[in-house]
């Protein structure tokens, strides 16, 4: 039932190996490095005192600033922007401290 392998088979299994691995490790550098992008254009932004476009909704700012509302809110940006519960949780409590 079970064959065995040679030389040749193992050296096939490794590329393969080698290929998808570098594949996904390609995909995840480029959204750290989107991510590091988006955050260098948010400083600047900031610093020029520019409220970017692509902020809070109306919606989520409506539920933001309703006393109690906050989970709802923060699950509502997750939902339109694909957010991380972190980055969520840090606009939301920024609004909401007035600081956006």
């Amino acid at each position: 039932m079970l064959a065995s392998l040679e030389f040749g088979d193992y050296a096939i299994i490794a590329f393969i190996v080698a290929v998808i691995s570098g594949g996904v490790s390609f995909v995840g550098r480029q959204q750290i490095d989107l991510r590091r992008l988006e955050r260098k254009l948010d400083a600047l932004l900031k610093h020029e005192g520019v409220q970017p476009a692509w902020g809070l909704s109306e919606e989520v700012q409506r539920l933001a600033r309703t006393p109690g509302q906050k989970i709802a809110a923060l699950k509502l940006h997750r939902e339109q922007t694909g957010a991380a519960l972190a980055e969520a949780k840090v606009e939301i409590e920024a609004f909401i401290g007035g600081k956006q």
